[in-house]
């Protein structure tokens, strides 16, 4: 696959991933609902999962990450922008590493329905409680107050965290995996116009919320 063609499918998928994580995550939390936890289990799972069937290269959900996070640092509803932000570009990173092996989008041992719901648990399991754990040491870092004991202290909770969001990946990733013949069939001429037109509709939107607000 062409490269540029490869970035913006990574800019336009990261950019979605942002945008619904400054809105609709925000929304999650003002009506009390536990915005991480349903966001990294189903958003943050199907758009990984769906950028890897229809981008099968290496670095693509990396990528992705630091895109949803650099436009979740700009979230202008509240919460830790930089904590949110750290945990995005974690989780892009840790499901590369998680799911190293699929680059060539050959899921035979995946046929079978448990399977496919060991692999969403598994994927969604680590990648949220390991996005948390990051945010827990790179955020007392930048302030230079993190304490190895505090941390050890707290990680049978940090685990307890992820099995809601296992639950929920058990369910979105073979959800996903279903579309197994999802193709991309745009020509060149349609394909850049939408994905930057997407992707700067999401960067526009949220940064003039953001400094309309500040």
């Amino acid at each position: 696959m062409d490269k540029m063609k490869l970035f913006a499918g990574m800019l336009v998928f990261g950019s979605l991933w942002g945008f619904s994580e400054c809105l609709i995550g925000t929304w999650f939390s003002d009506i009390g609902l536990p915005s991480g936890m349903i966001m990294t289990g189903f958003f943050a799972m199907t758009f990984l999962v769906m950028s890897r069937m229809l981008f099968p290269y290496y670095g693509m959900q990396l990528g992705m990450g630091v895109v949803a996070g650099g436009l979740r640092f700009f979230n202008p509803f509240g919460g830790c922008h930089l904590c949110s932000a750290l945990a995005i570009m974690a989780e892009g990173l840790i499901f590369e590493l998680i799911w190293f092996g699929t680059t060539n989008l050959e899921f035979k041992h995946l046929d079978s329905l448990i399977n496919r719901i060991s692999l969403g648990i598994t994927t969604a399991y680590i990648v949220y409680v390991g996005g948390y754990i990051v945010t827990q040491i790179l955020t007392p870092l930048s302030y230079g107050q993190f304490y190895m004991e505090n941390l050890i202290a707290m990680m049978p909770q940090y685990l307890a965290r992820g099995l809601p969001v296992a639950l929920i990946g058990g369910v979105t990733v073979p959800a996903v995996l279903s579309l197994k013949n999802i193709e991309l069939h745009l020509k060149d001429i349609y394909y850049y116009p939408a994905t930057i037109g997407i992707s700067s509709f999401c960067w526009i939107t949220i940064i003039s919320y953001y400094f309309a607000l500040i």
